[in-house]
């Protein structure tokens, strides 16, 4: 039934996965609250969920369609992905310390990782090659965006206005540059490794007190600054990408 979806109308498919996900992932936040074992429930959502996806895309052969495949870049290009990375660690600059239990730390990284390959095959792979065969444009807007409103729900699992706003805009910077990547170089595994990692690392607590104090801020205008630096980084980065590499780069 979802592969007959699929071939009527590969943006329709996108947005049943992005409901099942985000009530899915919504859901499960919610019953592991009363677990009282942080990501428990999640992860296993995710994983199955993964799972079930990566089965489903190497079944009827979609893998390479959607980027699934090791980048093909010059060596010359493997310094666009240093960006990433420096991006993905700029909030331990200021100091950290690891917040769960073992048991809880795994849950956490299990769950994130899988939402990092969840979120860019559905936002980066069906919605947005989907939509560009129309307009490519749009289709690199809507999807940005929507990765960035997708945060939303975080809202409604306890975390604060603040934090959930600063976390949107922030996606929404990071869902254009990864979907500029995409399009350029053909490999989802950048975006995917990317997104993992970055996920990951926010079951470290990043701790800006000190180092708000030293500029005499509060922490939340640390926090905007520090988002707006990393948020400047992302769209100097994807200008570059969208200067210097070429379709044929990355064959």
């Amino acid at each position: 039934m979802m592969y007959k979806l699929y071939k009527k109308n590969e943006v329709t498919f996108a947005i049943v996965l992005i409901i099942i996900y985000v009530i899915g992932t919504s859901t499960t936040e919610a019953v592991t609250e009363t677990i009282g074992v942080l990501k428990l429930v999640p992860a296993i959502f995710h994983l199955t969920f993964t799972i079930v996806m990566i089965r489903w895309l190497k079944h009827h052969k979609l893998n390479h369609k959607y980027g699934l495949f090791l980048p093909k870049y010059n060596l010359k290009y493997v310094w666009f992905f240093i960006p990433l990375f420096i991006v993905a660690g700029l909030g331990l600059v200021t100091g950290f310390k690891i917040r769960y239990s073992l048991p809880e730390t795994i849950f956490y990284i299990t769950s994130m990782l899988c939402v990092g390959f969840l979120e860019e095959i559905i936002f980066r792979g069906f919605l947005f090659v989907g939509m560009s065969k129309n307009n490519l444009r749009s289709a690199v807007i809507v999807s940005s965006i929507t990765f960035g409103i997708g945060h939303l729900v975080n809202l409604f699992n306890g975390q604060s206005f603040f934090e959930t706003m600063i976390q949107i805009l922030f996606a929404i910077a990071v869902g254009f540059t990864l979907v500029v990547l995409f399009y350029k170089g053909k490999s989802l595994i950048p975006c995917i490794i990317f997104h993992g990692l970055n996920n990951s690392l926010s079951v470290i607590e990043k701790t800006n007190r000190e180092a708000a104090e030293f500029f005499s801020m509060s922490e939340q205008q640390f926090e905007i600054i520090f988002v707006g630096i990393a948020i400047f980084l992302l769209m100097i980065y994807s200008i570059c990408i969208m200067k210097n590499c070429n379709d044929e780069d990355a064959k």
